[in-house]
C-alpha cells in the first residue's frame, strides 16, 4: 500500500494494524495536509454485516468533537476501498 495514491491521498506509511483495518499516514494531494486513511481490508468488506459497522463508525465520528478523538474527514471508496479519511 505504502506509495500507492486512492482517490487524492498518497499513501506514506503504515501507522497500525487491527481487526477492522489498518491504518496509514497520508497526504491529501487536494488540501495539501497530512492525514490517516484507515482502510477496510476487501475480505472484511464483502462481509455486508462488517461493511455496515464500519460505516456506523463512520457516522458515529462524524457526531462527535472533543479533543481525545481524531475527527473524520469523509468516508470514502477507491478502487473497490473502503476508507474513512481522519485527522493525523
Amino acid at each position: 500500500m505504502i506509495g500507492r495514491t486512492f482517490a487524492h491521498y498518497e499513501i506514506s506509511a503504515l501507522l497500525g494494524k487491527g481487526g477492522m483495518g489498518e491504518v496509514y499516514r497520508a497526504r491529501d494531494q487536494r488540501l495539501h495536509r497530512d492525514v490517516a486513511i484507515k482502510v477496510l481490508p476487501p475480505d472484511v468488506a464483502e462481509d455486508s454485516g462488517r461493511l455496515l459497522r464500519f460505516e456506523r463508525e463512520a457516522r458515529l465520528l462524524a457526531s462527535l468533537q472533543h479533543q481525545n478523538v481524531a475527527s473524520i474527514y469523509g468516508l470514502e471508496e477507491s478502487e473497490g476501498l473502503h476508507f474513512l479519511v481522519l485527522e493525523l
